[in-house]
């Protein structure tokens, strides 16, 4: 058996098991706006990077506000939200001055 059809193989029982239907996100359309803000240039260093197994501090800071945006979506808790508000608020305003930083260094 080839490793393609092996792989096929287990992606087929696995999908027969449901254990797709578990997935996070499921149902719901891929947010691509992170992705797009950077840099295109800076895509290919981050990729080849995180394969290495190194994350950038702007992607580093993409995932946080993310994963604090799933919070924010899921707690009624109004201090709560209000804190997680001010953490993404936060962590925006780290991104966009890191990536204004790299925007002059490039132009620059």
């Amino acid at each position: 058996m080839s490793l393609s059809k092996s792989v096929e193989t287990i992606i087929k029982e696995a999908i027969e098991r449901g254990e797709f239907n578990r997935l996070k996100g499921k149902g719901k359309p891929l947010d691509l706006n992170a992705y797009f803000e950077t840099p295109e240039e800076l895509r290919l260093a981050h990729s080849a990077l995180k394969n290495a197994g190194y994350v950038s501090t702007e992607v580093e800071l993409l995932q946080e506000i993310a994963a604090l945006k799933e919070k924010l979506n899921e707690t009624t808790d109004e201090d709560e939200r209000s804190r997680l508000r001010k953490l993404i608020g936060d962590r925006q305003l780290k991104f966009d001055i890191l990536m204004e930083g790299q925007r002059k260094f490039r132009n620059g």
